[in-house]
Formats: structure tokens, C-alpha cells, sequence
């Protein structure tokens, strides 16, 4: 099979807008955290605020700490809100292995707990049973682009006096019950990684609500010392002093030149994905009719949607005992698949540290052990998703 007859699990839609973007960067001074940066920033919080007036009981601020990855994004987050090492923060096992990362590197305990079967995403009412005298925080995934139940969960951590930390690695863009990521939260964590919906090859960013917040965080992403070089650019020589112990974690001036226009797109953007989203919903009962006629579970063939999602990801529940098959039959096909994601308890390393028993989240594992994710992004045409189709139902026939 030639190179242009296969399907690319993704495509990136960055371009000349982009590079021109970039370009300009090298002509000036500052490569690094500087004043594009700075520019980004706001206008991430503009997007966060679009549409929103003074009356909005949403509307206020929002201060957006740019990051050199999501990953870093949670650690500098976890630190400024005061995370201490043995405590407890509740988070979800459906998730990219990040995200318990950042708790244990600054020496907590991630405490999951299972998950809607109907969506993937963290239950609330799982959260409320596991809250102890340990637990500091709850930190929510925004799985593939759907908003967690944040009000719910925004109730929980004020009656339970806990910070509320979103992990929304999986786009800017979505919305449920008329809320946003940042909006209920202490604090949301983006990612800016290759294939997320908007990208700079990596990235993240923070938004918070919280001037405080904000200003701890800016310094932390930078060793926390006391002044930035962009502070003591221009004028004569200034000491800095470092006043806490921080992390190298600032976004580039390079990677917010390539973010900077993508803003305007995403939604349309996120529109073109949605079209994508729901010509796999017509064609898969056509044209894969197996993935249909599986034994009667709580977890459906397809996630149900909640809310506006980003639709970051089209992921499938084929049976679990075709799954692994079947990811190498559709590669044989040319089509190219992942896996998001396994239920991280189950992985060698977290296995060991947290010593989470299988049967422990059945929710999550069975999701785990039936998912494939279909390629997804703008750029897919009908065609194209009839080849997907056509090969998954000849994967599962095998």
C-alpha cells in the first residue's frame, strides 16, 4: 500500500499563517518567554471569556500562565495551590499517565476512582464516596474533549473545603451547562501537544480565575526567581533572587508565534471535527455493523457526547478479546489507529505504586480493554471514513 492510500491516524492543519508567524520571532530579540507569550496569554483569555458579558454570573478574568507541556502545567498548578507530599488528590483512571505523574513527582497520592461506563468520564458520585481526611483536592480529565460534570464536582470540593484542579489536556474549546474549562475550577491545565486542537508540536497553558494563582504560578514556571528576563530587559543591569523552588516550565516565544493564529479558527476548527464526529456515527452502523452486535454491557459501542465537545478523539468499543486483533488488522488496512486509553492502574510502573487490583474499576478497565481510536481531524473526507469503516468491520471479522 502506497503512502497516499493510507489514513493518517492524524493530520496537523498548520501552515503558512503559521510559519510567517514564526519567522518574525527569529528577527527579534527575545526566542524564549517573552512578549509574544505575554500576547498569547491574554488572548487565550479572551477566547476563554468569548461572548460573556459583566451580567454572565461567569464573566470575570481569566489569567493564562503559559507552559512548556500540560504535564509541567499540572505540576506548577499543583504546587502553587499547595499541594504537600502525602496528600491525597482523586482523579480518574481513564487518563494519559501525566496526570497521576504530576502528583506523584511532587510526592502525592493519586487516589482513582471509576468512571460513567455511558461516557468515560470521572463520577462524581465515586469522587464523594472517596473523599478522606487525606484527600486535598479533586482533579477531573476532560476526556477527549467532553467537560466533566463540573457542577457536581465544583460542589463537592466547597463542601468539602478542596481545590478543584481541571485537567483539560484535550482542548480550550468546550462546553457543558454553560461552562468552560477554567470557569468552576481553581485552575484548568491545557495541552498544546502535536495532535490536540490546537498545537505547537508541545505546550500547555494554565488559566485561573485567581490573580493570586496566576502570580504564583508565573513564578514557579521559571526556577521562581524574582524577575523574568523580559522584566529586566531594556534598562541596566537588575540582581533577581529565586524565592521558591520552581520548575523550568515556561512556554517559548516560537510556540506562542505558532498558537497565536490558530485562535481565530478554533471554532471553526472544532466544527469541521464535529462534521467528522458525526459521518462516523452514520457510517459505522452501515458500514460495520459488528461493532453493533456485542454482548449487552453498561459501556456502549460508541462514548455518548455530553455537552459541546472539542471531538479531540473518535474512539470505538470493539469486544476486548478482538481489540489487540483488530488494531493490527486495521494497520495492515492502512488505517491508522491508537489507544486512548488503557485504565493507567493496570500499567507495570502504577501498578507498583499504587497497587490498584484488577476488578477494582470496572468501569474504566472494560473501556480500556475495548477501545480503539479511529483517525480524526479536519482534513478527513467521507471517503476516507468509508475505508476506516469498511476496514474495522473486516478487522473485527477476522
Amino acid at each position: 500500500m502506497s503512502a497516499a492510500d493510507r489514513v493518517e491516524f492524524f493530520k496537523h492543519t498548520l501552515g503558512e499563517e503559521e510559519a510567517a508567524s514564526w519567522r518574525q520571532v527569529l528577527e527579534t530579540v527575545f526566542l524564549t518567554l517573552g512578549p509574544q507569550v505575554a500576547t498569547f496569554e491574554k488572548e487565550l483569555g479572551a477566547f476563554l471569556l468569548r461572548g460573556r458579558s459583566e451580567g454572565d454570573a461567569l464573566f470575570g478574568a481569566r489569567h493564562v500562565v503559559g507552559t512548556n507541556s500540560c504535564t509541567n502545567g499540572l505540576m506548577v498548578a499543583l504546587r502553587a495551590l499547595g499541594l504537600e507530599p502525602g496528600d491525597e488528590v482523586i482523579t480518574t483512571p481513564m487518563t494519559f499517565v501525566s496526570t497521576t505523574n504530576a502528583i506523584l513527582h511532587l510526592g502525592g497520592k493519586p487516589v482513582l476512582v471509576d468512571v460513567d461506563p455511558r461516557t468515560g468520564l470521572i463520577d462524581p458520585a465515586n469522587v464523594r464516596a472517596a473523599i478522606g481526611p487525606r484527600t486535598r483536592g479533586i482533579l477531573p480529565v476532560h476526556l477527549f474533549g467532553q467537560l466533566a460534570d463540573m457542577r457536581a464536582l465544583r460542589d463537592l470540593a466547597d463542601r468539602h473545603g478542596l481545590w478543584l484542579l481541571e485537567d483539560s489536556a484535550h482542548g480550550t474549546e468546550m462546553e457543558r451547562d454553560g461552562v468552560r474549562p477554567g470557569d468552576l475550577g481553581d485552575a484548568a491545565v491545557f495541552s498544546f501537544y502535536a495532535t490536540k486542537t490546537l498545537t505547537s508540536g508541545d505546550g500547555g497553558a494554565v488559566v485561573t480565575k485567581r490573580a493570586d494563582l496566576a502570580e504564583r504560578m508565573r513564578q514557579l514556571r521559571n526556577h521562581g526567581v524574582s524577575k523574568a528576563a523580559t522584566e529586566r530587559h531594556g534598562s541596566l543591569y537588575q540582581h533577581w533572587d529565586m524565592v521558591d523552588l520552581g520548575f523550568k516550565a515556561n512556554l517559548t516565544d516560537l510556540d506562542a508565534a505558532i498558537l497565536r493564529p490558530q485562535l481565530p479558527r478554533a471554532l471553526d476548527q472544532r466544527a469541521a471535527r464535529e462534521a467528522v464526529d458525526l459521518r462516523y456515527r452514520a457510517l459505522l452502523p452501515e458500514l460495520a455493523p459488528s461493532l453493533f452486535r456485542q454482548a449487552t454491557s453498561q459501556v456502549p459501542p460508541l462514548a455518548e457526547r455530553v455537552g459541546q465537545s472539542t471531538h479531540h478523539l473518535f474512539t470505538v468499543h470493539v469486544p476486548a478479546a478482538q481489540r489487540d486483533a483488530a488494531l493490527t488488522a486495521l494497520g495492515a488496512r492502512g488505517v491508522g489507529v491508537a489507544v486512548n486509553y488503557r485504565a493507567i492502574h493496570t500499567l507495570s510502573y502504577l501498578v507498583k505504586v499504587l497497587g490498584i487490583p484488577r476488578g477494582a474499576l470496572p468501569h474504566a478497565e472494560e473501556i480500556g480493554d475495548r477501545t480503539i481510536s479511529l483517525p480524526q481531524y479536519p482534513a478527513l473526507t467521507e471517503e476516507q471514513q468509508a475505508r476506516v469503516a469498511r476496514a474495522l468491520e473486516e478487522s473485527l471479522a477476522c
